[in-house]
C-alpha cells in the first residue's frame, strides 16, 4: 500500500477511489519501440495496396511496366477518370449512383427489421422463440452461393432479374443482423425496464421505439457501416443479375472496366480507387463508432 493510500485526508477534501484490478491500481505502461515498429510495419503492409493503386490510377501505361515498380503518384488522375466516365459500355456514373441507392436502402431495412427482430427475439415471450433464433443462427453456417441458383429463379419469376430490386429483396434483413441485435439488447435493455414500461400502459412498439432503440445506437451504427460497406462491396449476386444491364452497381463496373481483350489498368485502377473513396470517407467518419460499440457491446457481455 502506498503513502499516498494511508495518508489521512485533509479536512474537507473529497478522497477519490482510484480503480483497482486485482488489488492494485493500474499504471499506464508506455509501449516499447518494437511495439511501435510491429504497429507501423503492420499499417504499411495494409496500406501499400490502396496507395499503389492510387499510383497507377495517377499514372500512363509506361508505369506498370518500369522495373522497379512506380511508387510516386503521376499526373494523368484527372485523364484517367475522364476517360473511365466517358466509356460508353460502362455506365460508371450511374454505377455509383446506383450503389448509393442499393446500399442505403439495405442499411436501413437491415437496422429496421433486425433490430425490431432482436428485440423481439430478446425481450418478448412466445412459443417457438428459441427454436426459430436457432434456425436463424444455423442459417450463418450455409454460404451464400449454394442459393444463387434458387434465388436468380425466384427473382426471375418475380421479374426482377436485371433490375435494382434483384440486388434490394435479398439484402432487407440478415441472419447477422438479427442476432447481433438480438445479443446487444439482451446485454443493455433491463428486463425491468421493458416491465415498468408495460406496466405504464407502453404498447410493444412504443416500448421498441422510445426505450430500446435509444439504448441501442451504438449497436446501430456498428451494424449499420458494416451492412453499407458489405452491400457496396457485393459483387457475386449483382455480376449475375446485373450483367449485361444498364443499371451496374459499382462493382460490376469495375469488372466491366477490366473485361475485353485489352485491357487498360490505369482504366481499371481508376476506376476502382473511385469506387472505394466513399468506403474510406464513411470509415473514417464512423471508424472510431465501429470501435466504440464493439468495445461497449464486449464490456457490457
Amino acid at each position: 500500500m502506498s503513502a499516498l493510500d494511508t495518508a489521512p485526508s485533509r479536512p474537507g477534501a473529497v478522497r477519490r477511489n482510484r480503480p483497482t484490478l486485482m488489488g492494485r491500481a493500474p499504471q499506464d505502461t508506455p509501449a516499447s519501440v518494437w511495439t511501435y515498429l510491429l504497429l507501423a510495419v503492420t499499417i504499411l503492409f495494409a496500406a501499400f495496396p490502396l496507395y499503389w493503386m492510387f499510383v497507377i490510377a495517377t499514372s500512363d501505361d509506361e508505369a506498370l511496366a518500369k522495373i522497379p515498380p512506380a511508387v510516386v503518384p503521376g499526373d494523368q488522375f484527372v485523364v484517367n477518370v475522364r476517360e473511365v466516365f466517358s466509356l460508353q459500355d460502362v455506365y460508371f456514373a450511374a454505377s455509383l449512383v446506383n450503389s448509393v441507392i442499393v446500399s442505403t436502402v439495405v442499411t436501413a431495412s437491415v437496422l429496421f427489421f433486425c433490430s425490431l427482430a432482436g428485440f423481439a427475439f430478446a425481450k418478448l415471450r412466445f412459443k417457438g422463440s428459441r427454436a426459430l433464433m436457432l434456425f436463424v443462427v444455423l442459417t450463418l453456417t450455409v454460404p451464400n452461393q449454394l442459393g444463387i441458383v434458387a434465388l436468380y429463379i425466384v427473382m426471375g419469376k418475380l421479374g426482377w432479374n436485371g433490375t435494382l430490386l434483384a440486388v434490394i429483396a435479398p439484402g432487407l434483413v440478415t441472419a447477422f443482423g438479427v442476432f447481433y441485435m438480438r445479443q446487444f439488447i439482451v446485454n443493455t435493455v433491463p428486463d425491468e425496464l421493458v416491465e415498468s414500461a408495460r406496466v405504464d400502459g407502453a404498447t410493444t412498439m412504443r416500448v421498441y421505439w422510445n426505450i430500446v432503440l435509444p439504448a441501442i445506437r451504438p449497436a446501430l451504427a456498428v451494424l449499420g457501416l458494416l451492412t453499407f460497406v458489405a452491400t457496396w462491396n457485393d459483387f457475386q449476386w449483382p455480376l449475375i443479375t446485373l450483367s449485361g444491364t444498364d443499371y451496374p452497381t459499382s462493382m460490376v463496373a469495375v469488372s466491366d472496366l477490366a473485361s475485353g481483350n485489352y485491357v487498360i489498368y490505369r482504366r481499371v485502377l481508376a476506376g476502382a480507387f473511385i469506387a472505394t473513396v466513399p468506403l474510406l470517407v464513411m470509415l473514417f467518419i464512423g471508424g472510431r463508432q465501429i470501435v466504440r460499440g464493439i468495445m461497449e457491446g464486449a464490456v457490457k457481455s
